[in-house]
């Protein structure tokens, strides 16, 4: 199957590392015009040179802005104004106890991790519908079915991102544009390298092993019994994106290595 996204205007938020930025090198790879979105600069215009390192004429540009607020949602329409494709990917996650976790701190995860896709659908959805044609992605989690206990406020979001792309698919049902939602589960991104960098330098494992390890301990029902990489992640992503995949809407799809135990 060849992917073809020339001539399609693509915007990956939170994409200047980790699944992020696989998923801007795989659309990339399949010819379509990328936007990259970080909060700062410094590592926009470092994601982007690395894209033109990676991709052999790669269409790339950034923008830098905070998408967890109105105004940085606001920044980023000003400065692209319209998208065939739209990847809900900017997160945060870390562990917390629920009693340890104050209003605020459920705040900011609900802000970044759920607002800013609701935001941005919502603004770019309406040029796709004129156009007839368009993709919305909302990166979730296999967090949003196995809420970890850790961390609730987390799963919580990834949960409300289930809940958005199946209305939202509903709500623009018969338009050409579809929505889905991507549930990876354990993925040796650069974050999860770093949670995992003390106990691989204790072991002298490799990073691999030791988030194999991470992974049997942490989620044994994983088919896979390892970790994803982060271009299976985006490899996925880019078939969502494609039109190749016109018949998906509505769906939630697992990329967790079988985590999740249930045959639907």
């Amino acid at each position: 199957m060849q992917i073809e996204l020339t001539g399609k205007t693509a915007i990956v938020t939170g994409s200047t590392a980790g699944i992020g930025f696989a998923i801007a090198k795989g659309l990339a790879d399949s010819g379509a015009s990328v936007v990259v979105n970080g909060r700062q600069q410094a590592a926009v215009d470092e994601a982007l040179e690395r894209l033109r390192r990676q991709v052999a004429g790669a269409d790339v540009r950034g923008v830098a802005a905070d998408l967890g607020t109105a105004e940085g949602c606001d920044a980023l329409l000003a400065a692209e104004p319209t998208a065939d494709i739209l990847v809900n990917n900017v997160g945060i996650f870390g562990p917390q106890d629920f009693f340890e976790t104050p209003d605020d701190e459920w705040q900011r995860f609900f802000d970044v991790n759920v607002m800013s896709g609701v935001r941005l659908s919502r603004a770019y959805a309406g040029g796709m519908v004129e156009r007839g044609w368009g993709r919305i992605l909302f990166l979730s989690s296999e967090s949003a079915l196995n809420i970890p206990d850790d961390m609730i406020h987390y799963g919580v979001t990834k949960t409300a991102y289930l809940s958005l792309s199946r209305g939202l698919a509903k709500r623009l049902a018969g338009t050409g544009v579809t929505v889905n939602a991507v549930l990876p589960g354990p993925t040796l991104s650069e974050g999860v390298q770093a949670m995992l960098a003390e106990q691989q330098k204790e072991s002298g494992k490799s990073m691999e092993e030791t988030a194999r390890e991470f992974v049997m301990a942490q989620r044994p029902s994983s088919v896979i019994q390892r970790a994803a990489t982060v271009e299976e992640v985006a490899n996925m992503v880019v078939y969502a994106a494609s039109p190749q995949a016109s018949a998906t809407s509505g769906a939630a799809l697992r990329v967790d290595g079988g985590v999740v135990d249930t045959i639907a």
